[in-house]
């Protein structure tokens, strides 16, 4: 099978909203008048991404979640996507598995492939996506303010819990295991939920390395500081405050477990976001309408970033690092 070949069998369709979509040397896209633009740009790389054992139907739901994520962070709607995919060798039946979780996703969503490129090489795939959103509704890094309340949606840290178990670190029963290894292979883009925080929230990012490091970005773009409350790691509750995205398999690990992959663990692609007191409720108005568990986690800060055990003292998660591509 030749290169013509591969994209017209398993990547090309008719266009819906582009103008000229796959096939020629640029696709042609009109945006929707009046709409801001949001592009965002992914890479995965096996063996730094992804395992080489990976399911390909689950490796093409990934390739385009974690793009759509980005997309959630920002409150943007999904509109278009290319591909770029480097292969070993055109594998038919990878190639079909990948497109089918491709698809899958990009139909859910309304996402319409409109262009990239193939060629010979170790097996990369770079995704661009881009979504639609009104100019100055944008949730940024750079907006949280002293006194938001930092909130998580969904659960973290069995990704890394699956990664773990592949390490050889860690030993799950079998059922925990199935349900990491799913949230590791196949995340959920909360992109009805960035939608609906739009006019809501002040700054988001999603969870891609790691809620400490994810949450630094934030905190150094904004200018301010930020105190988090570790117990919605073990669901308990002061009484004010319920955590709906609590996690029974990682509180069942050991406490020091439990912290790393719960603050430093990668892939979740969850969204953090803040917001003001004030808002409580929109936000749970926000998270009722997408279908998505938010916890309130802790708040922002004028400076400094502490996460409290609980009973309320600081620990020490010097020894603790988010995933970095270089480090």
């Amino acid at each position: 099978m030749g290169e013509f070949e591969l994209i017209e069998r398993y990547f090309k369709r008719p266009p819906q909203r582009a103008q000229v979509g796959v096939g020629d040397d640029c696709a042609i896209w009109m945006p929707t008048p009046g709409q801001a633009l949001a592009i965002s740009s992914d890479m995965l790389v096996e063996g730094r991404h992804f395992l080489s054992t990976v399911d390909p139907a689950a490796l093409g739901h990934k390739a385009l979640a974690v793009n759509l994520s980005d997309l959630a962070a920002c409150g943007a709607t999904p509109c278009a996507f290319t591909l770029a995919l480097a292969l070993p060798q055109a594998d038919d039946a990878w190639l079909s598995g990948f497109a089918q979780g491709l698809w899958a996703l990009a139909d859910a969503h309304g996402c319409e492939l409109i262009g990239g490129d193939t060629t010979r090489g170790p097996l990369t795939i770079a995704i661009t996506v881009w979504g639609e959103l009104p100019p100055g509704q944008a949730l940024l890094r750079s907006a949280a303010q002293v006194g938001d309340d930092i909130y998580i949606s969904g659960v973290v840290g069995q990704a890394r819990m699956a990664l773990e178990v592949f390490r050889g670190q860690l030993r799950l029963p079998s059922d925990a295991f199935e349900r990491a290894r799913a949230r590791m292979e196949r995340p959920t883009p909360r992109v009805a939920l960035g939608q609906a925080l739009r006019g809501v929230a002040h700054a988001a990012i999603d969870l891609s390395d790691g809620l400490l490091g994810d949450l630094g970005h934030i905190l150094k773009a904004s200018g301010v500081g930020a105190d988090i409350d570790s117990r919605w790691l073990l669901h308990a509750s002061d009484g004010d405050t319920a955590w709906p995205a609590h996690c029974p398999d990682l509180a069942a690990l050991p406490w020091a477990q439990t912290l790393a992959c719960g603050l430093t663990g990668g892939d979740d692609y969850e969204l953090l976001f803040t917001a003001a007191p004030e808002h409580r409720a929109a936000v749970l108005a926000a998270a009722q309408a997408s279908a998505t568990p938010v916890s309130r986690v802790g708040h922002i800060t004028p400076a400094g970033l502490r996460v409290l055990d609980p009973q309320g003292q600081a620990i020490d998660v010097s020894s603790l690092a988010s995933f970095d591509h270089f480090a």
